[in-house]
Formats: C-alpha cells, sequence, structure tokens
C-alpha cells in the first residue's frame, strides 16, 4: 500500500488519538492511538513510527510499527520485520516476516464457506466428515533471545 495515495487517510506521527478511532476509509497511521481501533471493511497499516495501545478491527492491518492489543483482521494480518506486537491475532490468513517480535495467541478462521446444494440426507451422511474444526489456534513468540 502506498503511504501517500489520495484515497488513504494520513494520521502523522505527530498525532496522538486517545479514544475510539473509526472510519470508512483505509487508513495510513504513523502517530499514536491509544483506545480502540475500527474499520470494519477497510485497510489499516500501522507505520514505523506508529505506537498502538489498542484493540484493532480491520479488513486487512499491515504492521511495521507497535501494537500493544489484539488485532481481528477480517481477511489478513502482516507483521513486518519492524513490527512489534504484543497481543493475541485473529484472521483469515497471516504473514509474519522474519525479524517480527510477536507474542500471543493466533486464531485462524476459514474463510465462510459458500452454501453447499442440498443433498439427499442418505448423501449428506456419507459426505459428513467426522471431525469439524473451522479454526486453528497456536501460540507464537517470535524474536531474538539468543546472547552470542
Amino acid at each position: 500500500m502506498d503511504t501517500y495515495r489520495a484515497d488513504v487517510a494520513h494520521i502523522g506521527k505527530s498525532v496522538i488519538i486517545k479514544g475510539e478511532l473509526s472510519g470508512s476509509e483505509d487508513l495510513f497511521l504513523d502517530g499514536e492511538v491509544e483506545g480502540n481501533i475500527d474499520l470494519h471493511n477497510h485497510n489499516l497499516v500501522i507505520g514505523p513510527n506508529g505506537r498502538v495501545r489498542a484493540n484493532v478491527h480491520a479488513k486487512d492491518v499491515v504492521v511495521h510499527g507497535k501494537v500493544d492489543g489484539n488485532i481481528m483482521g477480517v481477511e489478513k494480518v502482516e507483521l513486518k520485520k519492524s513490527a512489534v506486537l504484543n497481543g493475541d491475532i485473529n484472521t483469515q490468513r497471516i504473514v509474519i516476516e522474519d525479524g517480527a517480535f510477536f507474542k500471543g495467541a493466533i486464531d485462524i478462521r476459514k474463510a465462510d464457506a459458500k452454501a453447499e446444494p442440498v443433498r439427499p440426507a442418505a448423501q449428506a451422511a456419507a459426505a459428513t466428515p467426522m471431525f469439524n474444526t473451522p479454526t486453528a489456534s497456536a501460540t507464537v513468540t517470535t524474536g531474538i533471545s539468543e546472547k552470542k
């Protein structure tokens, strides 16, 4: 995402927001937010100077800076190599670059499946799997912890 596109709102590194931040457009955040961020159907990029102490809800979330809080990325969450995240992630797709720091849990949700055609009961029973696991969970801690 280009940081200076006209269709993306930009919050500069000198801006500090305390409280609720919501919007109906994509957002590049390079400042500081304490509270909650809600961009349900839009994308959020937390820039390298971004400092967020909030729970985040957006369609796609890309983190370059620091986040203390949980991230709900409806479609995807991406932690770049400079990212520091202390909190849980809930998303369909996750990308964690080498060098990113993450401490928390990841809950991977399956994409909503398309409605299946109605089948006779005997066929449906034969095709139903024994185990139904729509989510996967993992607890991950990354970062350099070795001393040389």
